[in-house]
C-alpha cells in the first residue's frame, strides 16, 4: 500500500532529502489510518466477547495511531528550514517525536498490567465468535505489515522513529497473538487465563517501549559514529593528497538530526610545506566532504615535523611504547623540544572510554616506560583524547 501510495504522490522523483521526509509522513498517515480500523475492529470483539485482554489491546492501537500522528507531526517540523533561533535547522524534532511515541508505548504497557491484574482479581467470562476471530486475525496481519513498511523505511532512510514504529507495531503482532490464544483457551477449556496474558502483552509491550526510548534518547544525548562513517571519512582524508596530509585526529560528527551533520576534525599537516598550498589542499577536501558526503566540514591543520630524523625516530618508538600498554591506545601532534639538560615531548593520546586505566594513570605509566627507555632526562607533556564522538 504504501509503495503504490508513493509512486501515486511521486514522492521516487523528490530530492533525496525531500523524499525521507515525504515517506516519513506517508508512513505516518497510513499508520492513523490503519489503526483508528483496528481499534474499531478489536473493541467491537472485545465488546462482544467481554475480554480485557481484547479492549485493552484495542486502546493500545489507538494509542499507535496517536503515536503515527507524532511521528507525522515530527517529519512534517523536521523539514523546517533553518532559522535564525534554529540554524542548524529542525531535524532533531525527529528525535523527540520517536521518543514521545517510546513514552506513549511506555503508558500502554503500564495500563494494560494494571487492568489485567484487576481482572485476575476479578475474573468473568469469556465469549467468542467467528466474528471476533477475524477481526484477530485482520489485526495480526494489519501489524504485521505495519512492521515490515515502518522497518523497511525506517533502515532504507536510517530513520529512528521509523524504527521505534515498527518495534511497536511488532510488539503489537506478538500481544494480539497473545490475546487470541487466551480468548481460544478461555472459550474451549473455561480456564480464565485472559488477565495473565494480559499482563504479558503489558510487560513485552512496555520491554519494546523501553528498547525504543533507548535507540531515539541516544543521538540526542550525543553517541558514538557509526564506525564505517568513521572509517569513510579517515579514508577520503588520508588519500585525498597523501603528500600534504599525513595523520588525521580529533573527529567529531555534529549530528543535528537526519542529513544535518557537520564535521570537525584536525588533519596533519608537514611542518615544512608552503602554508598557502596546504590550505588549498584543505579548502578542496572540505568541499569534496561536503558533496560526496553532504556534511557541512571544517578541518584544522595541524602541522608535524616530518624531516626531521631525529624527531621521526622518537616518533616510532614512542607509538610501539603507548601500543606495548594498550593495543587500543593511539598517539599524534607529535613534537619534541631538545635542550641542554633534558628533552620535552609533546603529544596527544587517545584512550579509549572503556580503557582498563584511568587517564592519570596512563600518563604516569607512559611516562615511567619513557624513562626506562630513553633514560631520566627525557619527560612526556601528553593530552588525553577520547575516540571519534558525536554531539
Amino acid at each position: 500500500m504504501v509503495s503504490i501510495l508513493a509512486k501515486i504522490m511521486g514522492i521516487e522523483n523528490l530530492a533525496q532529502d525531500k523524499k525521507r521526509s515525504a515517506y516519513g509522513k506517508l508512513c505516518g498517515v497510513v499508520g492513523v489510518v490503519l489503526n483508528i480500523l483496528l481499534f474499531a475492529g478489536k473493541f467491537l470483539a472485545g465488546w462482544i466477547s467481554n475480554s480485557i485482554a481484547i479492549t485493552a489491546d484495542a486502546f493500545n492501537n489507538l494509542s499507535d495511531a496517536g503515536s503515527s500522528l507524532v511521528t507525522l507531526i515530527g517529519f512534517k517540523l523536521a523539514e523546517q528550514k533553518p532559522d535564525s533561533d534554529h540554524p542548524f535547522g529542525h531535524g532533531r524534532m525527529e528525535y523527540l517525536s520517536g521518543l514521545i511515541v517510546s513514552a506513549v508505548i511506555l503508558m500502554m504497557g503500564f495500563e494494560l498490567v494494571k487492568d489485567s491484574i484487576d481482572k485476575i482479581l476479578h475474573p468473568t467470562g469469556v465469549d467468542f465468535s467467528i466474528v471476533v476471530l477475524v477481526i484477530l486475525i485482520a489485526s495480526i496481519v494489519g501489524k504485521c505489515y505495519m512492521a515490515l513498511y515502518n522497518y523497511h523505511y525506517g533502515k532504507r532512510f536510517e530513520s529512528s522513529t521509523l524504527k521505534a514504529t515498527a518495534v511497536d507495531s511488532l510488539s503489537d503482532c506478538v500481544s494480539t497473538t497473545v490475546v487470541l490464544i487466551a480468548t481460544l483457551v478461555g472459550y474451549y477449556t473455561n480456564i480464565q487465563i485472559d488477565g495473565f496474558c494480559g499482563i504479558a502483552v503489558g510487560i513485552l509491550i512496555f520491554v519494546a517501549g523501553i528498547n525504543a526510548a533507548k535507540e531515539t534518547l541516544s543521538p540526542l544525548l550525543g553517541e558514538a559514529p557509526d564506525p564505517e562513517f568513521v572509517a569513510q571519512i579517515e579514508e577520503m582524508v588520508l588519500e585525498f593528497d597523501k603528500d600534504s596530509i599525513v595523520g588525521i585526529h580529533d573527529l567529531i560528527v555534529h549530528d543535528y538530526g537526519p542529513g544535518r551533520r557537520i564535521i570537525s576534525l584536525h588533519a596533519e599537516v608537514p611542518a615544512e610545506g608552503n602554508m598557502m598550498s596546504l590550505h588549498d589542499v584543505i579548502d578542496n577536501l572540505e568541499m569534496k566532504l561536503r558533496d560526496e558526503l553532504g556534511c557541512l566540514t571544517t578541518i584544522h591543520m595541524d602541522p608535524v615535523v616530518t624531516t626531521d630524523e631525529r624527531v621521526t625516530e622518537l616518533k616510532e618508538k614512542c607509538i610501539s611504547l603507548v601500543k606495548e600498554i594498550g593495543d587500543t591506545l593511539s598517539l599524534h601532534d607529535f613534537r619534541v623540544v631538545f635542550g641542554d639538560t633534558h628533552t620535552n615531548m609533546i603529544f596527544d593520546v587517545v584512550v579509549p572510554f572503556e580503557f582498563y586505566l584511568s587517564d592519570s594513570e596512563t600518563i604516569k605509566l607512559i611516562q615511567q616506560r619513557v624513562w626506562e627507555k630513553f633514560g631520566k632526562n627525557f619527560f612526556v607533556v601528553i593530552t588525553i583524547d577520547k575516540p571519534a564522538v558525536r554531539v
